[in-house]
């Protein structure tokens, strides 16, 4: 199996008053792993480092064994859900999903296999034609999950894609999360406020408090 575990190796930012100093994180390959901790953490921060959205000032970004501190994003093979999740209101729930094969410039055959198999995994192959206005807050959320999975991304980064939508839709799609996961096999690293959310859905749950890790914990051993 290829490898395509995460490794921060003494990473440090600074951003204002908020520092990361050195930090150190291994997540394995093919896990579900969720980072928590208090507001201003520096949750978000580590995600965006991971994705190329934000440069480190020291220290290394490794992703399936190779190091991709100086890549830009686009060249990560990460797929990234921001915390808002924002849907471009001028386009289907299609042209939605596959906005990132456009900028790859796929053939409309391959963009449309890739649609409609991914929305056949998530459930939503109904709302294809539809525009995002209207939806409900899961239907929204699933759509930008789709948008992030058919690029066939080998580390999947989610942040707090639950937090806007209310409990019992909350608990179905952390369901739905963990078996698309399973079924995929995509390194997923997961941002939740959420004890119960992050109950559901992880192998393992990083602590971080003020810009560190101060705890790792199994909770869901892998079969």
């Amino acid at each position: 199996m290829v490898n395509n575990g995460v490794q921060l190796k003494g990473v440090s930012f600074r951003i204002g008053e908020f520092a990361i100093e050195n930090l150190e994180l291994s997540i394995r390959n093919g896990e579900y792993f969720v980072l928590t901790g208090p507001n201003g953490a520096g949750k978000t921060i580590i995600v965006k480092l991971i994705a190329g959205l934000l440069q480190p000032a020291a220290g290394a970004i490794r992703i399936g064994g190779e190091s991709v501190t100086d890549l830009p994003p686009w060249e990560r093979s990460i797929g990234y859900m921001p915390q808002d999740g924002v849907l471009f209101p001028n386009r289907s729930v299609r042209r939605n999903i596959q906005f990132g094969l456009e900028v790859r410039h796929e053939s409309k055959r391959t963009m449309g296999e890739a649609v409609e198999r991914t929305a056949r995994v998530l459930g939503i192959s109904h709302l294809l034609d539809r525009m995002p206005v209207g939806l409900s807050g899961g239907e929204r959320q699933k759509v930008a999950l789709a948008r992030a999975l058919v690029l066939k991304p080998s580390l999947l980064l989610l942040d707090e894609p639950l937090s806007a939508i209310d409990e019992e839709t909350r608990d179905s799609l952390c369901d739905e999360l963990r078996a698309i996961q399973r079924q995929t096999g995509v390194t997923t690293i997961h941002v939740s406020h959420n004890r119960k959310e992050t109950q559901l859905v992880a192998d393992r749950v990083g602590v971080l408090t003020h810009g560190a890790i101060s705890d790792i914990m199994e909770v869901h051993k892998k079969a």
